[in-house]
């Protein structure tokens, strides 16, 4: 039946990546490898402003640490616009609606265009009271208010970064994201000393200085997508007559978008939450839970990209009504990322402080960044299946239920962190505990909701 299927399958566009024929299996790791190629180098980002920083002392790390929690924020906002552009597309992709997957791309990057001008103006309007709150001295607020200036308008140019590749990730054109973003991050790599300690001009510009490579890198990123879009690589063209808003198809975007993009926010309010706890324990220990946040955002790059890879698979399989595909899909991306799950967990338990101890030689911030990455790495291999089951829902297109588990999760932490750090003896560790604990519990809760969605959307017998 695929054989005859597959003979009178029109054939697709330039670029588009039929995924519904063909192992799943191979079509995710396809997905996955591009996808963490990339995100591995989008932490670079991260990892070389802390190398460079953490030259400058602990405040600086600190600060750097706490803007960057910025950045949760703004995943949150271009989540909802990713997931709901890569859904629709792949399902209109897996229809072989291609006209239809043309409009869905013009209509992200116009939401896209409009959503980062919001951002940007709310985030230089904020920044200094978001600094303020949340830094553990004057020194590192001051820090945290520099970096951000120019920190906030790169974030703002991710947004267009985001409706360019989702739209390309739908299709399965991965290449042109990766392009972009490797030569978005040597740049960057190569920037970021020369503005940090004024290599060459004798004008070192510090913490700021990161963050003007940050964005000069972002928008060569953007400018180079861009191109690629203008020389007719792929079928998807831009064109600004098609610019105009369809509110029904921005509805239909943000509403499976959405519960994504506040899991994002979720995970921002929660990392503000532990900054705020931490903030009587001084810049070391801010700067040392700043670290390890940082180094398991790195572990968890093969579980996100995996699920992202699960969407696009997912979705076209589901837009062609091959359930078993769609069914086999998941099971095969979790299996990917329980291999990928055990290295980090070992990693993190046996090799804590060789890790932190890259990024400062304080002893007080390699204590706490040590800390917190022995407890809350128990947690990797349920974290693994989590991210893995949100690009499932991603897929069906239905992002409800991952919401409804990640919210639960959140308010379990949150209010028995807020509790315990009021107490007298109140310990880091035991509200890693809580963590750990809670992550555990959003595991079972979603594996349930998702065995729920698959039966009702991919039965196993149709």
């Amino acid at each position: 039946m695929d054989t005859k299927i597959e003979a009178k399958a029109p054939s697709a566009p330039r670029g588009v990546h039929d995924m519904t024929q063909g192992k799943p299996r191979a079509h995710v790791v396809r997905v996955m490898l591009f996808i963490l190629t990339g995100m591995m180098i989008q932490t670079l980002y991260g990892l070389v402003d802390i190398y460079w920083v953490g030259r400058l002392g602990k405040e600086a790390v600190a600060a750097v640490a706490l803007s960057s929690n910025l950045m949760f924020v703004s995943l949150a906002a271009t989540q909802m616009l990713s997931v709901g552009c890569v859904a629709l597309v792949s399902q209109a992709a897996g229809r072989k609606e291609h006209g239809e997957v043309q409009r869905l791309f013009n209509q992200a990057q116009s939401l896209a265009t409009w959503a980062g001008a919001v951002f940007l103006v709310l985030g230089l309007a904020f920044h200094r009271t978001y600094a303020e709150r949340l830094s553990g001295d004057a020194v590192t607020a001051e820090l945290a208010i520099s970096f951000l200036r120019t920190f906030v308008p790169a974030l703002a140019l991710q947004f267009t970064m985001v409706g360019l590749g989702s739209a390309l990730r739908g299709i399965g054109d991965m290449k042109p994201s990766l392009v972009a973003q490797t030569a978005s991050v040597l740049l960057n790599m190569v920037l970021a000393p020369f503005l940090v300690f004024g290599w060459i001009s004798g004008h070192p510009l510090g913490v700021q200085g990161a963050s003007i490579a940050t964005l000069i890198a972002t928008a060569a990123a953007v400018a180079g997508l861009a191109v690629y879009l203008v020389r007719g690589k792929t079928f998807l063209r831009l064109r600004l007559a098609d610019w105009q808003p369809d509110l029904s198809t921005w509805r239909k975007m943000l509403s499976i978008g959405l519960p994504s993009g506040a899991e994002f926010l979720l995970i921002a309010i929660t990392m503000g939450v532990i900054y705020a706890v931490t903030r009587p324990f001084g810049a070391e220990a801010q700067a040392g839970v700043g670290i390890a946040a940082r180094l398991m955002q790195a572990c968890f790059m093969p579980a996100v990209a995996i699920s992202f890879s699960a969407a696009a698979v997912v979705g076209q399989n589901y837009g062609s009504r091959a359930y078993a595909r769609v069914r086999e899909t998941a099971f095969e991306s979790v299996k990917l990322v329980l291999g990928f799950m055990l290295f980090f967990t070992l990693l993190c338990q046996v090799f804590p402080a060789q890790l932190v101890g890259l990024f400062s030689p304080a002893p007080d911030v390699i204590t706490a960044g040590v800390d917190y990455l022995q407890v809350v790495s128990w947690g990797f291999f349920a974290s693994g299946i989590v991210f893995v089951s949100a690009g499932v829902f991603q897929g069906l297109g239905n992002t409800w239920p991952s919401l409804i588990a990640s919210g639960l999760r959140a308010l379990a932490f949150i209010v028995p962190a807020l509790v315990l750090s009021a107490r007298a003896g109140f310990s880091l560790r035991s509200l890693w505990l809580v963590s750990l604990g809670t992550t555990l519990g959003q595991f079972g809760l979603q594996q349930f909701l998702l065995r729920r969605e698959l039966a009702i959307k991919a039965p196993a017998s149709p």
